[in-house]
């Protein structure tokens, strides 16, 4: 009987950890490091400790979400998508408050040993990554839990955000923190990776728009509607390929990198099936799909930049 319980509550956190959405965390990462070795600046500790800063910044965010959906009310009985952990009951509030504390904890740590891998005793740089760290922190919590007032994720800025850190701050802060300097051109893929990973974030947005707008959660999908919304998914995949594009040729990358073009056939198909239906479990499937090529793209031209 003990054992039964303790493998029901380890699969609760397992379920509100949400696993799957794991990959797409890492996708800047492998993405930052590729430009990183296009330009001979390799560094595997940071390359490893990254990841797994990425991963435990995702978890924390993946369990402030069930736990603030929860508070909220947002997570009802005709939500479409994963259960719950805490709406469900498979877990008390104060438990996933506990639970968020070791994620958050567990975060910092190995961002600050990721930083004294990266930067040594160079503790201006250093000071200036805790607080892009911090602010990673308190966007992973506050986008549905807010502090004093609507969580951000309520109000249409949940896209934004997603741009800002599994884009241009994932991928170019992962580059910086191997090669310890900046330039203009990273900045193309950099958006293009967040253009996607905000697409990821769109399909879910939209396959929820009825729940979310009913129990009021105005993500950017409620507040343009669900036909606006979906061409904005448009703009999104047909922005991150013209980018990416462009950084193809500007460089030149060699063909391998050009492959990470393929991804553009799935990502049209979900975008296109978002578009003639609102089945729940198919658009589900979408949602994988948009990850799992947000992925490949990052690994595919992350590989061709390495062979550089």
């Amino acid at each position: 009987m003990q054992q039964n319980s303790k493998r029901r509550h380890y699969q609760a956190w397992l379920l509100a950890a949400r696993p799957r959405t794991l990959p797409l965390a890492c996708a800047s990462i492998l993405l930052g490091t590729g430009l990183a070795a296009s330009v001979d600046a390799f560094n595997g500790a940071v390359l490893v400790l990254a990841l797994l800063t990425a991963i435990a910044l995702q978890v924390l965010s993946n369990l402030a979400n069930d736990y603030g959906d929860a508070a909220s009310g947002a997570d009802d009985d005709q939500r479409i998508g994963p259960t719950r952990a805490v709406s469900s009951g498979l877990l008390s509030a104060e438990t996933m408050r506990k639970g968020m504390v070791v994620a958050a904890l567990t975060a910092a740590l190995l961002g600050l040993l990721l930083l004294v891998a990266a930067f040594g005793n160079q503790w201006g740089q250093i000071l200036i990554f805790i607080l892009l760290g911090a602010a990673a922190l308190l966007a992973a919590v506050t986008y549905t839990v807010g502090l004093g007032g609507t969580p951000y994720g309520y109000r249409g800025f949940g896209d934004i955000a997603v741009f800002i850190f599994f884009g241009l701050l994932g991928v170019l802060g992962t580059y910086y923190l191997h090669v310890q300097q900046l330039s203009w051109l990273p900045f193309l893929p950099a958006a293009a990776c967040g253009l996607l990973a905000t697409a990821v974030l769109n399909v879910n947005n939209v396959r929820d728009i009825e729940s979310d707008a009913r129990n009021g959660k105005i993500t950017l999908a409620v507040r343009l509607g669900r036909t606006k919304a979906i061409s904005y998914h448009w703009a999104l995949l047909g922005l991150a390929l013209l980018l990416t594009l462009i950084y193809l040729v500007a460089l030149p990358v060699p063909w391998v990198g050009w492959s990470c073009l393929l991804v553009a056939k799935p990502l049209t198909d979900a975008a296109r099936t978002l578009s003639h239906t609102r089945d729940g479990t198919v658009l589900t499937n979408m949602l994988k799909k948009t990850a799992i090529s947000t992925l490949l793209y990052s690994v595919l031209l992350s590989i061709g930049l390495a062979l550089f």
